[in-house]
């Protein structure tokens, strides 16, 4: 017979009211998440990114494939290089590549093609997705891959906030520099790039409405 490949699953049960409150604590905390473009020097120590990112490697994948790399990046050198790439991207974008009505959506942030937080915050890290493993030079398929590594990037969105960082998602596009750069392997393409570290003194960020629970969720009893 073969053997179970299962095991007992590590289940803390809640009362009611225990799940209601637990419920509403994360919601309240998770609320204050911002995004932030502005970041101090303090130092961040690797051993909470390394938490962080464990954090974030948590999550279910596609076939549990974990078809992602987390690459953390603290060396000065790399974040000057990667800031100089991604700010040849952004000033084409601000230039010729976003429509007027992005670029109209984009005017609430103050935002343009300059990233000076990609050297500013203390570690940025980078979110890959494989678009397939290599084993033994052999390609081997991945399921459910954007799907995947964005459910990941949620949780390592989430992990950032918990441990009292901020951080911003950014994307400049096209992003296969961060490839380039940093020497990923062809079966890696550049996902998601987050500066992650403590915010600049008395950060202001953009005064925003989120949705009410009325207009993005519909409940069927």
């Amino acid at each position: 017979m073969k053997p179970s490949a299962f095991i007992p699953y590590d289940y803390d049960p809640l009362t009611p009211e225990e799940s209601l409150k637990k419920a509403q604590i994360f919601f309240e905390e998770t609320n204050k998440r911002r995004s932030v473009r502005h970041y101090s020097n303090t130092p961040v120590d690797e051993e909470v990114i390394k938490n962080i990112i464990k954090t974030a490697s948590s999550a279910p994948s596609g076939a549990h494939k974990q078809p992602w790399t987390f690459c953390a990046i603290s060396n000065p050198a790399l974040k000057k290089e990667i800031r100089i790439a991604a700010e040849k991207e952004e000033y084409t974008n601000y230039h010729g590549r976003m429509g007027d009505e992005w670029l109209k959506d984009l005017e609430k942030f103050e935002t343009d093609w300059k990233k000076p937080f990609l050297e500013e915050a203390p570690w940025l890290i980078i979110v890959f997705k494989k678009v397939h493993d290599i084993e033994n030079g052999e390609k081997k398929k991945n399921y459910y891959v954007n799907e995947s590594v964005g459910i990941a990037s949620g949780f390592l969105i989430s992990a950032i906030h918990q441990a009292g960082l901020v951080t911003l998602t950014h994307t400049p596009s096209p992003m296969n520099f961060l490839e380039k750069i940093l020497e990923r392997p062809k079966n890696e393409r550049a996902f998601l790039l987050l500066p992650v570290g403590y915010p600049e003194a008395d950060v202001k960020v953009p005064k925003l409405k989120r949705k009410s629970l009325e207009e993005m969720a519909v409940f069927y009893k």
